[in-house]
């Protein structure tokens, strides 16, 4: 998401600099049809740079920042998986530690090792059931739980989107209709410029040698 607001604000720059660069082309003082077009072109560009600007400022806010605050909660949920797993590995210890006393003969000695791995194995086995039932319960809720966090921010940028696109008909619409000659279809337009490059050809300073 950042990458593609990094895009857009890049893209309407750049078109915001290809017109100022157009205004500052000596064409513009030679002829005022062509410095009209050109102001129309460079307004048009600044108001499509404005509302890209708000698109990116409204999905900045509501999509890219709430997503970082989202990732911010896998540091704490991998360190709690890790404590389970330690838990599981100590529980397993101690248990293994019982058995192996468990299939000795019972005499006083072992009775009394037997007695003082069980003790030490119930606070282990309390402490790894708790952990575990701990994400039992949650992390089922964790993952249900991200649809419900990321829809409004995906329906953010929907609406962002949606009012940049239509905003950038209407601004598109009126340079069109401000540089449109009546009459005129792209063919004809083609056929025109295909003409003048004919003509730009002709010159002797570029005919191929």
């Amino acid at each position: 998401m950042k990458k593609s607001t990094d895009a857009d604000l890049a893209m309407s720059k750049s078109a915001v600099k290809i017109s100022l660069d157009l205004l500052s082309n000596p064409l513009c003082e030679q002829d005022q049809e062509f410095l009209n077009m050109v102001t129309a072109l460079d307004t048009a560009m600044k108001r499509m740079d404005a509302f890209n600007q708000e698109k990116v400022n409204q999905i900045q806010k509501t999509v890219i920042e709430p997503l970082k605050k989202f990732g911010s909660v896998f540091p704490s949920l991998n360190m709690a998986v890790k404590r389970r797993e330690q838990a599981l590995q100590d529980y397993r210890r101690l248990q293994a530690k019982v058995e192996k006393y468990e299939e000795k003969e019972k005499t006083g000695p072992v009775l009394a090792k037997l007695h003082q791995a069980r003790e030490e194995l119930r606070p282990v086995r309390e402490d790894f059931e708790a952990k575990n039932k701990q994400l039992l319960d949650e992390m089922p809720r964790f993952y249900g739980s991200r649809l419900d966090y990321f829809q409004p921010s995906f329906e953010s940028l929907i609406r962002a989107q949606v009012v940049y696109y239509s905003e950038m008909q209407k601004i598109f619409g009126d340079l069109t209709q401000q540089l449109d000659q009546p009459g005129h279809s792209d063919e004809q337009r083609e056929r025109e410029n295909e003409a003048k490059l004919s003509e730009l050809r002709a010159l002797s300073i570029v005919a191929d040698d």
